[in-house]
């Protein structure tokens, strides 16, 4: 196993970044690791960049993840996924949701949303995912279960390296950080997400 494992979770806000990335992070807990975590950059208001990075491993010394550390990235949306490439080191993962929000920028016409992004991922990745999370997530009648979609798809790749995060893990970690009436709901999202993923 690698380690640590660094990860880096990105969107925009009001896409639930931050908590993917608390559940993620308590999962790697309940699963017995050490854990950092941290917001990167970024403001978490809706439409912002946000960047949350989490590392675990038998010892974690810092939360920040450095330019070709990140083993995963976990975007939100494409052009997030395009912006944290630096952070991924070559060969490392990323899954993307199959989503484009025009930046405030490209909105009004100064700038233009960057063709062939996926080519670009994987000029550097080893494997890009890209999944229709979003989609997958209305399905389930609750866009905002996205974020969850997102993280179950990571706990399959997590499952094929053998990182040893059993589900009660991860029910657990939902049940710590959402509301217990959405419980239920998210638990699917996360089997959904789980599915997205063909190893």
């Amino acid at each position: 196993m690698k380690d640590p494992v660094s990860l880096i979770v990105c969107g925009v806000g009001g896409q639930g970044i931050l908590v993917a990335s608390d559940v993620i992070s308590i999962a790697a807990l309940n699963a017995g690791f050490d854990v950092k975590k941290s917001e990167v950059h970024g403001m978490a208001q809706r439409g912002g960049a946000v960047v949350s990075a989490v590392r675990f491993g038998k010892k974690v010394y810092s939360p920040l993840v450095t330019d070709d550390e990140a083993d995963y990235i976990l975007a939100f949306e494409k052009l997030e996924a395009l912006r944290a490439l630096p952070y991924l080191k070559k060969g490392g993962v990323c899954i993307v949701n199959d989503y484009e929000l025009p930046t405030l920028a490209i909105t009004l016409g100064k700038e233009t949303y960057p063709e062939n992004i996926e080519t670009q991922l994987r000029e550097k990745a080893g494997k890009v995912y890209i999944i229709r999370a979003l989609d997958e997530a209305k399905k389930l009648g609750n866009p905002r279960t996205l974020n969850i979609v997102m993280v179950g798809a990571l706990a399959k790749l997590f499952d094929h390296e053998g990182y040893g995060f059993d589900e009660s893990a991860w029910h657990n970690a939902l049940t710590k950080r959402i509301k217990s009436k959405y419980i239920e709901l998210n638990l699917k999202a996360l089997r959904v997400g789980y599915e997205l993923i063909s190893l």
